[in-house]
């Protein structure tokens, strides 16, 4: 386990929000931090050029199963992993393809000791196992590696989310122990001497929407006392204020010294409350999705570029905008994009999001610096959540 890998700068006297910094292999992490989500190695509609010069992204987020899937890992070794695949020198944090296992319920089955898959390419199946998903994430050069864990559905009965966290855990179990170890061979083959290093290693807190088995799951993987320690399971269509009840049950049995990432989410209310109950990481495809959809985000509110109220607003895209589009384009061009059905027009909105959302966390973190958090944080939802 690592050592050194976070700091913990400046913490909010008024919540539980904090700023630290992140040290990987590929350069340090300001956290509160957000990563743009690149799961087949590339952020949707956005180049890499764009995700450091226009975004300022600091970490990007990719996934193990659909690499695996595409293009393989065979590719991926030839390439020399992923930061060379896809010539980018920022830090890469990999899902494990345990979201997998709840998005693609349909096509796979879960044993005690993996899943199978059923390629949703080609049709033949693959097994994941713990040792499996370490390895494949060694090929990739991850920064930051994710275990093989079940994601449970929301809802689900009591009975299966117990009888899952516990498959959960014993899974993390054996990735703890197998990438600490310095093992190889095992899980993948072509797996080196080399590529087996351990690698940074985050756990998954899950348990559903039922309190005691968060706080069990809490306690069992601070207890491991692996490099950092992620939240499961809460971006699967639970209500917000489930999601943050359990969020801070489960930061309150998290040690203060190793960073907390909350997987999937998601609108920008979202983060500002959760940073103010803990958490450090972000990931979700919203900023992305909703971009193509012709939404953009701003400290002003939601813009929905699609609607007619637009057609002839040649102003700013964005005044209060960090990224070059939001002065050098108007919401009607941009609008006129959108309904031309025109790439640039999704490229436009992408590049906007990210960059809204980077800058975001940026102003988090500045205000928890600063200990005027709490107060900005109350405002800054209203602001966000407001419908223009």
């Amino acid at each position: 386990m690592r050592k050194d890998l976070f700091k913990l700068i400046h913490k909010d006297t008024a919540s539980a929000a904090r700023a630290g910094i992140l040290t990987t292999e590929h350069g340090l992490v300001e956290t509160p931090v957000f990563m743009p989500v690149g799961t087949v190695a590339s952020v949707k509609a956005v180049t890499q050029q764009d995700l450091v010069k226009e975004v300022k992204a600091q970490i990007i987020l990719s996934n193990a199963y659909h690499l695996f899937i595409r293009p393989g890992m065979d590719i991926m070794r030839k390439a020399g992993g992923l930061h060379k695949f896809m010539n980018t020198g920022l830090p890469i944090l990999t899902d494990s393809g345990g979201y997998q296992v709840y998005s693609l319920s349909p096509t796979r089955k879960i044993k005690d000791d993996g899943v199978e898959f059923t390629s949703f390419l080609d049709g033949r199946k693959h097994f994941f196992s713990p040792e499996t998903v370490i390895d494949i994430q060694r090929v990739i050069g991850s920064d930051i590696m994710m275990p093989l864990d079940e994601c449970a559905p929301y809802p689900a009965e009591y009975s299966y989310v117990k009888k899952s966290l516990k498959l959960t855990h014993a899974w993390l179990q054996r990735a703890a122990g197998y990438n600490y170890t310095g093992m190889y061979g095992q899980g993948l083959e072509g797996i080196t001497a080399e590529i087996a290093a351990p690698r940074t290693l985050f756990g998954i807190v899950q348990g559903g929407t039922y309190p005691d088995l968060r706080e069990e799951s809490a306690k069992t993987v601070a207890d491991m006392n692996l490099d950092g320690n992620a939240i499961g399971g809460l971006s699967v269509g639970e209500p917000a204020d489930k999601m943050y009840a359990m969020t801070e049950t489960v930061c309150r049995h998290l040690p203060e010294d190793k960073p907390r990432y909350l997987m999937g989410v998601g609108k920008p209310e979202n983060l500002l409350e959760s940073i103010a109950l803990g958490i450090d990481m972000f990931d979700c495809v919203m900023p992305t999705r909703n971009a193509r959809n012709g939404w953009i985000f701003t400290r002003k509110g939601i813009i929905n570029l699609v609607n007619s109220k637009w057609k002839d607003d040649f102003s700013e895209l964005d005044p209060d905008g960090t990224a070059f589009v939001d002065s050098y384009y108007s919401r009607a061009y941009v609008r006129h994009l959108l309904h031309a059905k025109e790439m640039l027009g999704a490229q436009i909105c992408t590049l906007h999001n990210l960059a809204f959302y980077i800058q975001l966390m940026s102003e988090a973190r500045r205000h928890i610096a600063e200990g005027t958090f709490a107060p900005w944080k109350a405002e800054a939802v209203k602001d966000v959540t407001r419908r223009l």
